[in-house]
């Protein structure tokens, strides 16, 4: 796992009653509707605020029931039934999790007309929500942005010159007005270390959340945030210049280093939902799971890594159906007992990034793909082994692992997607994949290679990247023209199936599919077409509700 704290001794208390002490049960309660909400679609600013409104209406996605929160009247109800203390809610799968000192109190809720389910996701022997450290986030004076080449780049040129990242710096693009959310497990000095003095001074830091200590501290807890957020807002020109130094960041905690427990899964997903709420563009996490201290809990990779399974690789697909970019690592569980990605890295709409060398070979405990509907995984790969990061006392080290090189590929994008206002995520992520090192050869360790971050911005710029999705433009096909394989993303308003054909200028249909695709903006699919002559095609694609044409082309 990419962040993750081995337990060698099992919670027992799962198993056997405790003592008399203080102890605590965490139980997801899901809901049947939403039913008696003051909220409505039509007044979107009661929820969602006004940055997160622009991007969807940038990107031409409505407003739907998914994004109404949880009925307060059935939160209240629960909490006034059992006892207990709510933690988290999540108004995209419509479910609360709640901490209460005794389990059987859960029986309360049994038959209630609005309860669809329950289940145990922690136990705590003692209480979850304990007192936090308290303290004032300090910056110091911002520094002077200059552009350059290794002198300038100081510790981080390795990493930035294997993608040629500093292509897009040197174009303008450090990621300004672009909002990336960092879920990790916490910024021990993130408000202290001189490094992060420009996005302090600029007011950058826009939102934090401790999501497993329902509290705002942050800085208290753990240190690999913090060296996850240097990776792309260190700024120390000469020295430290990250990859995205200009951006502005949300911070949040969701993992907890005391336990492994399903709650953590939850954690994650309800901060990918805060970061939609508040309009982050992009959301990175350096986390990943497959297994919990109850083994009951443990993932299986043929049913839970499938890409749409786990709650937080729900949360990442369903994030890209909202307009933001989720960048995920891949794990570093390579060639252990696992040895394969971890999730949410196997979602399907998550950019999964591995881990390389300076020489751009695997590092060899960057977890393997592909998930397990056989989508490739990782998506591509930067420098991880070894990466420069923050220490907690103001100065610098290197650290390995797939949890760095990840923040850095989500940096870059939002430095691309400054410069390419009308791009969505789906354009950024293909620009990526397109031009990265191993396109036409993808491997299940290397993904599609090494992202070159030149290529991508003049791809996206040659291209003039095609308008987002629209009730008329719902299908997208990339790349046009293409030259052997075709990849098809469709933007569905329920779950459906697609029918497509390939028809060429004599009106010969040369190929057709019939494909499942879920509600919202979808994965991109595949389709060989090598052995297809080159020249002028139509791409029909036809739905239960509606249909488009696409000109293709084959070179």
């Amino acid at each position: 796992m990419c962040r993750k704290v081995i337990v060698l001794l099992l919670v027992l208390a799962f198993f056997a009653g405790g003592e008399a002490k203080a102890i605590q049960y965490a139980y997801r309660v899901n809901f049947t509707d939403k039913n008696n909400t003051p909220y409505s679609l039509s007044s979107p600013s009661a929820y969602l605020s006004p940055r997160a409104l622009a991007r969807r209406s940038h990107q031409g996605i409505a407003i739907d029931s998914t994004d109404i929160p949880v009925s307060a009247a059935y939160l209240d109800s629960v909490l006034t039934l059992t006892g207990g203390t709510m933690h988290v809610t999540s108004r995209w799968f419509n479910f609360c999790v709640i901490l209460v000192a005794d389990s059987v109190s859960m029986q309360v809720l049994d038959g209630k007309p609005y309860i669809q389910s329950r289940k145990l996701v922690g136990y705590y022997a003692g209480m979850l929500h304990r007192p936090a450290a308290s303290g004032t986030a300090t910056g110091n004076p911002a520094q002077k942005t200059t552009a350059g080449d290794a002198a300038y780049y100081g510790q981080t040129w390795e990493q930035t010159n294997i993608v040629k990242g500093n292509y897009v710096h040197d174009n303008g693009f450090t990621g300004t007005d672009k909002l990336i959310a960092v879920v990790d497990a916490g910024y021990i000095a993130a408000d202290t270390h001189p490094g992060f003095s420009s996005m302090w001074a600029d007011g950058r830091m826009v939102d934090k959340r401790n999501f497993t200590l329902a509290t705002d501290f942050i800085y208290g807890y753990d240190d690999h945030g913090t060296k996850v957020l240097a990776t792309m807002a260190g700024y120390v020109p000469g020295t430290y210049v990250g990859s995205a130094p200009k951006a502005s960041y949300a911070l949040y905690v969701t993992e907890d280093g005391n336990s492994e427990q399903p709650i953590e899964l939850i954690n994650l997903a309800c901060a990918t939902e805060r970061a939609d709420s508040i309009g982050a563009d992009i959301v990175t996490t350096s986390l990943g799971y497959n297994t919990f201290n109850n083994p009951a809990d443990d993932l299986v990779f043929a049913t839970d890594l499938d890409g749409k399974t786990t709650v937080c690789a729900r949360a990442a697909n369903m994030a890209t159906s909202k307009g933001m970019l989720f960048v995920a690592s891949a794990g570093n569980e390579g060639g252990n007992s696992w040895n394969r990605i971890l999730t949410p890295g196997d979602a399907d709409s998550a950019l999964t990034i591995g881990s390389v060398d300076g020489s751009g070979n695997n590092a060899p405990n960057s977890g393997y793909g592909p998930n397990a509907a056989g989508q490739i995984k990782p998506d591509v790969c930067a420098l991880g082994q070894t990466a420069a990061v923050f220490n907690t006392v103001g100065g610098y080290s290197s650290e390995g692992g797939t949890s760095f090189s990840t923040p850095q590929v989500a940096g870059w994008a939002a430095c691309l997607w400054q410069g390419h206002t009308n791009a969505t995520p789906y354009n950024i992520r293909q620009a990526i994949i397109k031009c990265a090192s191993s396109y036409n050869t993808p491997g299940t360790h290397i993904g599609y290679g090494i992202p070159n971050f030149r290529c991508t911005s003049e791809v996206l710029t040659v291209n003039n990247v095609p308008q987002p999705f629209s009730p008329s433009n719902w299908v997208i096909a990339a790349p046009n023209p293409f030259n052997s394989d075709l990849k098809i993303s469709v933007s569905q308003d329920t779950d459906q199936y697609v029918d497509m054909s390939i028809i060429d200028i004599t009106g010969k249909t040369e190929l057709t599919l019939h494909q499942y695709f879920y509600k919202g903006n979808s994965a991109p699919v595949s389709i060989s077409l090598s052995a297809l002559p080159a020249g002028i095609y139509i791409l029909k694609a036809v739905s239960a509700t509606r249909q488009q044409i696409l000109r293709i082309e084959k070179l």
